[in-house]
Parts: C-alpha cells; structure tokens; sequence
C-alpha cells in the first residue's frame, strides 16, 4: 500500500469509532455515574491495565490531578510489569495473577 492508501484507510476506520461509541452511550453513561459517585463519597479511581491501554490509564491518572485540582491518590494507575512497563514491554507481566493482587493491594 502506498502512504495515502494507508491513512485513507486508517482514516476510514477511525470514522466507525463514533457509530460503535454511539450504541454504548448508555452503558458509557452509567459508568460515570457510578465514578462520580464514589468520588463524592471518598472512593478513588484506579486504572488497571497493560501494554498500550494500561499506558492510556496511565496517562489519564497522571492529567487529572492539575487539571481537575484533585489529590494525586484519588486517580490511580496500576500498570502490569509496573513503572518499568510504562516506557517498555514486559511481555509475560499481564499474566502475572500474583504480581497484579500484589500491586492492587499496594493501593
């Protein structure tokens, strides 16, 4: 494929995102409810993942805080294969049951 085909089809892909975000609107729409009202009631947020998505989680965790003036320790991140994970594979990490329990229990 030559360089515009392959961001007319990247293109293309990305504009079926809002259709597929638009059938679980209501779903989206309850899971925020249930956020904010831990949040008002003293819960946390805490972002669980690996690879790419955990480095998203991440990333959120570490914006939320200056943008929204709340505590650091009231959106979280547990990346699998921890800090190290966050700038490089670590492959087998998100199989690791027992090291996932270890660092949910750390928070």
């Amino acid at each position: 494929m030559s360089a515009l085909e392959i961001v007319q089809l990247m293109n293309h892909e990305d504009a079926t995102v809002a259709g597929a975000v638009r059938h679980t609107l209501p779903q989206i729409a309850r899971a925020i409810d249930v956020v904010a009202d831990g949040l008002r009631h003293g819960g946390r947020l805490i972002y669980v993942g690996a690879g790419t998505s955990g480095r998203l989680g991440a990333l959120d965790a570490s914006e939320i805080p200056p943008t929204f003036n709340t505590s650091p320790r009231t959106v979280q991140y547990i990346m699998a294969g921890g800090p190290k994970a966050l700038g490089s594979s670590t492959e087998a990490s998100e199989d690791d049951t027992v090291l996932a329990l270890a660092e949910v229990k750390k928070c």
